[in-house]
């Protein structure tokens, strides 16, 4: 047997995909979950060492042989963290994630240096977002100048995990998009934008190598091999963003295609030839893992929303699926605006959650935990919409990400979005870097015949939109932008 494997570093698990390439099939799946440390102020963090235990962990879970049948490997991780390390490949800090939004005064003051917003998303394409690298690199310099002085490397949480694996400091372009300072058109650092983050260093110097291609970055070492069970010096790809990798998961590696996670945080993105940039700054202009672009749209409460009303009801998985299928489309007029963690799109990160229309009748247990569901897929239609606007459109949207095992939740998803819904059988963040990991054993193929390949529809999760449903929804969802503006008020 020779399996390729992916590892997917989020927020709440570590994940390791052991991918059979002859077969088409996973010989092993695990997963580690990981602490995350979050306040009222916005912060959001995780100690770089929980990484390397969680990810050990996962790794001893899967029998002997399957580990000895790894040929290759990629990484997978969450996007714009800031991992600070020293000339000796020391953390500096504890790691800064992208749902921290503690950051919105230094994502101002980069800007008003810059120029502005609008000065920003012209020169690189995008403005710098709390959530971004960009504005956690001037966070450290202020709040921790000692440590500050000691950075010799910027790494974002795959990159690290790359170090750790081959000793190797390097960044790809899918990734870097989500740093704030790469020239998305030129797909290089952008030296103004560093300026702005801080006049007094060139933080060139701490940036390392960009690639452009998939290749190996290097042989897994020795140690690290005997740490995790898995045969010394076998290449290790590239690896990338976890939406660039969940695109080449779910076949999202060529125009037509749109892919819309469910996960802690919700995406929608889809693959385009051309750089995608919006004036307005809602959809993300990034590049792809595959040589092209992935303009992306960003909510920070996804599933974060069905959790935190699961938790608050006591309803268990099966109970959460049989209340949201016997609540009524709309949820008797129920809108929750999920912006517990703040929020990225719109561009909120001091809102809090709200859940509007309530009254004497609706207020029951299924239509609060439907409209957390709908809450969150209004959200990411928003994306759907603001891309066809800039001319990316697709007719079909493939899920993944945790929410896709709601039978309910994807039937929700076609209904809402007016599209039919597609499912694979392997698909996500883990998978995409097994397949990248595949390339690099098998240089003569493209991605395109990879996922054309490997990816194998799953009909039994597959949707299509209800044409009743679809007119209700439209309604709901004109609802739900009108108390989306209201409370953006109060939280602007």
């Amino acid at each position: 047997m020779r399996t390729v494997v992916g590892v997917d570093l989020g927020t709440q698990a570590v994940k390791v995909l052991f991918y059979d390439c002859d077969r088409k099939e996973a010989a092993a799946v695990e997963s580690a979950p990981l602490e995350l440390y979050q306040n009222v102020g916005g912060v959001a963090e995780q100690q770089h060492h929980w990484w390397l235990t969680a990810l050990k962990d996962a790794f001893g879970r899967v029998g002997q042989d399957v580990r000895r049948s790894a040929a290759a490997v990629a990484v997978s991780g969450q996007q714009h963290g800031f991992v600070a390390v020293d000339e000796a490949n020391e953390v500096l800090a504890p790691v800064k994630l992208w749902c921290d939004t503690s950051t919105e005064r230094e994502s101002a003051e980069i800007m008003h240096a810059f120029g502005g917003v609008e000065a920003s998303i012209e020169r690189t394409g995008n403005a710098i977002l709390p959530g971004y690298t960009a504005s956690k690199i001037r966070w450290l310099k202020e709040a921790h100048p000692r440590a500050y002085g000691k950075l010799d490397a910027i790494l974002l949480p795959h990159d690290f995990v790359n170090l750790y694996l081959t000793g190797e400091r390097c960044m790809e372009l899918g990734d870097a998009s989500g740093t704030g300072f790469l020239s998305i058109r030129r797909r290089d650092w952008d030296a103004d934008m560093l300026r702005a983050i801080d006049p007094d260093r060139d933080l060139r110097d701490c940036l390392p190598r960009l690639r452009r291609d998939n290749e190996a970055i290097g042989g897994l070492l020795p140690q690290v091999a005997g740490e995790l069970g898995l045969p010394s010096g076998i290449p290790v790809a590239i690896g990338g963003g976890d939406n660039m990798m969940a695109a080449i998961g779910t076949g999202n590696v060529r125009p037509g295609n749109l892919t819309m996670s469910l996960g802690t945080s919700g995406t929608v993105y889809a693959y385009a030839d051309e750089p995608v940039i919006d004036p307005k700054g809602n959809i993300a202009a990034f590049c792809s893992s595959t040589g092209g672009w992935l303009p992306l749209l960003c909510t920070m409460n996804c599933t974060v929303s069905t959790e935190l009303m699961r938790g608050l009801l006591g309803a268990d998985l099966s109970t959460f699926e049989a209340q949201i299928g016997s609540a009524a489309r709309g949820s008797e007029g129920v809108l929750t605006l999920p912006f517990f963690n703040g929020e990225r799109t719109p561009n909120l990160p001091n809102a809090k959650g709200c859940i509007v229309g309530l009254n004497g009748r609706n207020t029951k247990p299924e239509n609060l935990l439907r409209s957390a569901v709908e809450g969150a897929t209004f959200a990411l239609k928003v994306g759907i919409d603001e891309l066809a606007a800039l001319g990316v459109s697709a007719t079909n949207i493939v899920l993944t990400g945790g929410g896709v095992k709601s039978p309910e939740w994807r039937q929700i998803v076609a209904d809402i979005c007016a599209s039919p819904v597609t499912v694979y059988e392997q698909e996500g963040a883990a998978f995409g870097a097994a397949l990248q990991a595949l390339q690099i054993l098998e240089p003569g193929s493209s991605i395109e015949e990879l996922t054309e390949a490997h990816l194998t529809r799953d009909g039994s999760r597959c949707c299509e939109p209800q044409r009743a449903a679809v007119n209700q929804y439209r309604d709901a969802y004109g609802h739900y932008q009108e108390a989306v503006t209201a409370v953006s008020a109060l939280y602007a």
